[in-house]
C-alpha cells in the first residue's frame, strides 16, 4: 500500500521540552487518530511536517517528496486545519473564502458550498461572530475545499456537540474511502473508536505505540475495554 506521509527519526529540541526520535508512517486512504496529554508533542509533530516548525533532525516525506524541496506541489494535497487558527474577526466568511481559493488551482466552489450548507455556515457572518465550534467546521471547509489528498487535522474535534462531532466522524469515514488520508488530533477518544484504523500514541516527546486500533485495543482487553480507560491508565503507568 502506498505511503502517503512518512516521518523518520523526527527531532527538535525546546527548552524543557524535546521531540525524540519520532517515526510512524500512514497509508493512503487510511485514518490515524494521533493522541497523547496536553504538550506530549503532538502540535509540534503536526507544524513540523508542514514545515511551521523547523526540526532539528530526521526526514519527513509527503506523497514520497520532502516538503523543503516540493513546497508548491505538497501545499496543493494538503489541507490543513486547527483549532488555534485566527483569522482577520471583522472578515466575512465569504471574504475569507475569496482570498484563501486564489492559492488553490484545485479550488472547488461546489465542494465549499455543500460543506457550508452541511455546517450551517453563513457566509456572510464574521468569524467573530462564530462560536469556537463554528470556527472549527469552518477552517475544515477550507481544507476539504481544495481537493486535499491528505488531510492534517489538529483537535478537528474541540469544541463541537455531541452531534457535530458525530457529524465529521462520518464525513472523515466517507473521505478515506474515496481514498483520502486523514491524521488528525484529539483528546475525545471516543471519536478514534468510531472511525481510526490506527493509532499513533505520544508521551513526553516520544512515540510509545503506532498500530492499528484494533492491536491497540486488544492490547489492553479484557482488563481495559475503552481506549479513554486505555489512555488514563498509559499516562498514570509511569507516575505510580
Amino acid at each position: 500500500m502506498e505511503k502517503v506521509l512518512e516521518i523518520n527519526e523526527l527531532c527538535k529540541t525546546y527548552p524543557g521540552f524535546a521531540l525524540k526520535n519520532i517515526s510512524f508512517s500512514i497509508e493512503k486512504g487510511s485514518i490515524m487518530g494521533f493522541v497523547g496529554r496536553n504538550g506530549a508533542g503532538k502540535s509540534t509533530t503536526l507544524r513540523s511536517i508542514l514545515n511551521f516548525v523547523h526540526p532539528d533532525s530526521g526526514s519527513i516525506k509527503i506523497f514520497g517528496m520532502e516538503f523543503k524541496n516540493s513546497e508548491d506541489v505538497i501545499k496543493q494535497k494538503v489541507g490543513y486545519a486547527s483549532s488555534g487558527t485566527d483569522y482577520y474577526p471583522r472578515k466575512t466568511l465569504g471574504q475569507i473564502i475569496e482570498c484563501t481559493k486564489m492559492f488553490y488551482p484545485t479550488w472547488n466552489d461546489s465542494v465549499c458550498s455543500h460543506y457550508l450548507d452541511k455546517f450551517n455556515l453563513d457566509p456572510s457572518k464574521k468569524i467573530c461572530q462564530l462560536s469556537e465550534g463554528m470556527k472549527v467546521k469552518f477552517h475544515l471547509v477550507l481544507a476539504l475545499s481544495h481537493g486535499a489528498e491528505l488531510l492534517i487535522l489538529d483537535e478537528p474535534t474541540s469544541g463541537l456537540d455531541p452531534v457535530s462531532r458525530e457529524e465529521l466522524v462520518i464525513i472523515f469515514k466517507k473521505l478515506a474511502k474515496q481514498g483520502v488520508t486523514i491524521l488528525f488530533s484529539t483528546h475525545i477518544t471516543s471519536d478514534l473508536e468510531k472511525c481510526a484504523d490506527h493509532i499513533t500514541y505520544i508521551k513526553k516527546g516520544e512515540i510509545l505505540a503506532s498500530k492499528s486500533t484494533e492491536s491497540f485495543l486488544a492490547d489492553y482487553a479484557p482488563a481495559i475495554t475503552t481506549l479513554e480507560d486505555i489512555m488514563v491508565h498509559l499516562e498514570i503507568e509511569e507516575e505510580e
